[in-house]
């Protein structure tokens, strides 16, 4: 199977890469942290890598940055290598920004000659970079003041001013935001990554959060012990998820088990198609909350089936919460027992025990064969 999901509507071919990473692998103390790692990422464009703590996301990054030595693979900016097995770069001589979640400002300097630090050239020619990127991070007459009468976001800016100085072709970001308060944490991102595309800087974004990956990246890696089990448009890691696990990594799901005949799968929702999987194999079909369509219990009876809804199956409610913009119903199925969840706009709060009738969307269910 192809790691590489389908083209979203509207996404065109990307330009000829500013960072290629080709066949990364990292062994430290025997075990392969890296494995087999690869992608590219075009002026201008943010790819995000994407996964739980120790996969090896932040080990990539610094590779790429030079701070850390591969086993294995390559890595390129504009077509000239970077590093490989037997030869590295050094870390200041590959062009790379970094901004990580320790802003790592000097606490002595002023935030003019934080953001200098590293500029050569002209005195005049220095100051006038540095009251361009003041005024794009919209700290103007910040200059002559210390990092710590900043606020975190107007640190986090001074960073980030600091990084470009430089400009740098590519920008390696681990975690940048996540210690900001989350009031602030939204607009400091989009500022900043709006900036970073205005450089046309390459951006490679180290996250684990679903959300923030969706919001920010043009393209993400999502990796799990070690590896890129998938990478893609947000679009097509959302809606097409490559196996169970990279589905619930997004959101919540909810999951229901069937056998296989004749490429159809037969379930209390009724049939579901299963195509290329054999006759007999035991699948899990994985459908996530907000595509659960609820009805109300007419003495017994629930609503008619329907091609795009299938059989409706009923279920009494167990728990509902008012998640602010939705509501989080749980419920436990007549059919078996088992739980399943739905989430409806706005506030429907409907009291433990009440009976009520499920749907699955049959164009928002995925169909994996269960694995050992």
């Amino acid at each position: 199977m192809s790691l590489d999901t389908p083209t979203a509507p509207g996404e065109t071919t990307a330009q000829a890469p500013r960072l290629e990473v080709a066949h990364l692998s990292c062994v430290f103390d025997g075990r392969e942290v890296v494995r087999d790692v690869s992608f590219r990422v075009a002026p201008g464009e943010i790819m995000c890598l994407l996964g739980p703590s120790g996969c090896g996301k932040s080990t990539t990054l610094r590779v790429i940055a030079g701070i850390e030595r591969q086993s294995a693979g390559s890595v390129h900016a504009d077509g000239k290598m970077l590093c490989n097995e037997v030869f590295s770069t050094p870390p200041e001589a590959r062009g790379i920004g970094l901004i990580f979640q320790d802003f790592a400002l000097f606490p002595h300097l002023t935030v003019g000659q934080n953001v200098s630090f590293g500029l050569r050239g002209p005195k005049a020619r220095v100051q006038a970079r540095v009251g361009e990127l003041l005024e794009r991070v919209d700290l103007v007459g910040y200059a002559d003041k210390t990092p710590h009468m900043l606020s975190g976001g107007e640190q986090q800016r001074v960073a980030l001013a600091r990084a470009l100085a430089p400009r740098p072709r590519i920008m390696l970001m681990d975690e940048p935001f996540s210690g900001l308060d989350n009031r602030l944490r939204d607009g400091i991102r989009d500022e900043t990554l709006q900036l970073l595309k205005e450089e046309g800087t390459a951006v490679v974004l180290v996250t684990h959060e679903p959300e923030e990956a969706m919001r920010m990246a043009d393209q993400i890696a999502l990796m799990r012990d070690g590896q890129i089990v998938q990478k893609g448009a947000p679009y097509n890691i959302y809606n097409a998820p490559c196996d169970k696990a990279a589905a619930a990594f997004f959101s919540d799901i909810n999951v229901i088990r069937g056998r296989v005949t004749g490429l159809l799968t037969d379930t209390v929702f009724g049939q579901f198609l299963a195509p290329g999987v054999g006759d007999g194999t035991e699948v899990e079909i994985v459908f996530r909350p907000q595509h659960v369509k609820l009805d109300f219990d007419r003495h017994g009876s629930g609503p008619n089936p329907t091609p795009q809804d299938g059989v409706p199956a009923r279920g009494l409610v167990e728990r509902a919460r008012f998640m602010g913009h939705e509501s989080l119903v749980e419920f436990r199925m007549d059919f078996d027992g088992g739980r399943l969840k739905a989430t409806v706009p706005g506030v429907f709060l409907p009291k433990p025990g009440t009976p009520l009738w499920l749907s699955v969307r049959r164009d928002r269910c995925f169909v994996f064969p269960v694995t050992a």
